[in-house]
């Protein structure tokens, strides 16, 4: 499979039509998989609540796009911010195992993301 602009376009449709104004393209081939692999594609006013994996680390790398992936301690307060553009040469984060965490989405943009697996939902406990 090659990842190209024909497929992130794909994707970004989707996330514009989509009501949560996000789409997520799996890589991995099922939900029990040890490695969950994903395109991520995130709309301007996608709203992704402050959580965290108690499980698994995280990997996101911009493949277009702008957002900043913003870090909290367990009283919401922000502590750290990242920008994430290409354009810039800031191309990802690494986000440790049980950090609190969210992003804002800045223009279109699409991120490939990594973590263990299997597929975990989020629960309450992991919802700031």
């Amino acid at each position: 499979m090659l990842i190209d602009d024909k497929l992130l376009d794909e994707v970004a449709a989707k996330a514009k039509a989509s009501e949560r104004l996000r789409m997520n393209y799996n890589l991995h081939e099922t939900l029990d998989a040890k490695a969950q692999r994903l395109l991520n594609a995130l709309e301007p006013g996608t709203v992704l609540p402050i959580h965290r994996h108690p499980h698994t680390a995280e990997t996101y790398m911009l493949l277009r796009g702008r957002i900043d992936v913003m870090f909290y301690d367990d009283t919401r307060r922000e502590i750290q911010r990242f920008e994430l553009d290409p354009r810039r040469g800031n191309y990802g984060v690494q986000i440790p195992k049980g950090q609190w965490h969210t992003l804002e989405v800045h223009e279109s943009s699409v991120i490939f993301e990594v973590k263990d697996g299997p597929y975990t939902p989020l629960t309450p406990e992991d919802m700031l």
